[in-house]
């Protein structure tokens, strides 16, 4: 989910705040070091080992709830609440084309086919609700379809990521009116 985080500090820094503030805010250090995590565990898939795979939902699941540190200290509730929407919106999507595919969430991989991030072998290495699209699946355009290389995104995942960019685009806005109010 780093590119999340990318994105937003592009976008911020196009929009002319500082993010020198924003990496000094010690709320943001969780997610920082979960992002660290996750790297080590998208590497981990990289080189074949699928232990934490099952976990994902967990891991997935934590990662959102660290969010509540930088909100409660800057109380953006605004900002999250439009952020649990597209949660909500994101989630809804996932788990139309889940139910529409018997409990499975078809994955076409192409980019990741060529990274390495995907094998021939992995979807049965992997006991998880990700199966290996196919011609018979039904919403293909709601499945994992977006291969970023290192992951494959659906539209729903695509929703779920706008809450991360909307918090951190707002915080780094926050920390910048913060730190013009002291001077």
């Amino acid at each position: 989910m780093i590119e999340v985080i990318l994105v937003a500090l592009l976008v911020a820094k196009i929009k002319g705040y500082s993010l020198k503030p924003f990496f000094k805010s010690r709320a943001m250090y969780p997610i920082f070091i979960y992002e660290l995590i996750y790297i080590f565990l998208q590497a981990t898939i990289f080189f074949g080992d699928y232990r934490f795979v099952k976990y994902a939902s967990i891991i997935k699941s934590l990662y959102l709830c660290l969010y509540l540190i930088p909100i409660i200290k800057y109380k953006k509730y605004y900002s999250s609440i439009i952020g649990c929407i597209f949660i909500f919106i994101g989630s809804t999507l996932n788990n139309i084309v889940i139910k529409a595919n018997n409990g499975s969430m078809p994955v076409f991989p192409t980019l990741s086919y060529w990274t390495g991030y995907v094998k021939e072998d992995s979807f049965s290495k992997v006991n998880d609700l990700h199966v290996l699209g196919n011609s018979g699946i039904k919403l293909k355009f709601l499945s994992d379809i977006i291969d970023i290389g290192y992951s494959i995104l659906s539209i729903g995942d695509i929703f779920i990521r706008c809450f991360a960019f909307i918090i951190i685009f707002n915080l780094i806005k926050e920390v910048n009116k913060e730190t013009t109010r002291i001077y």
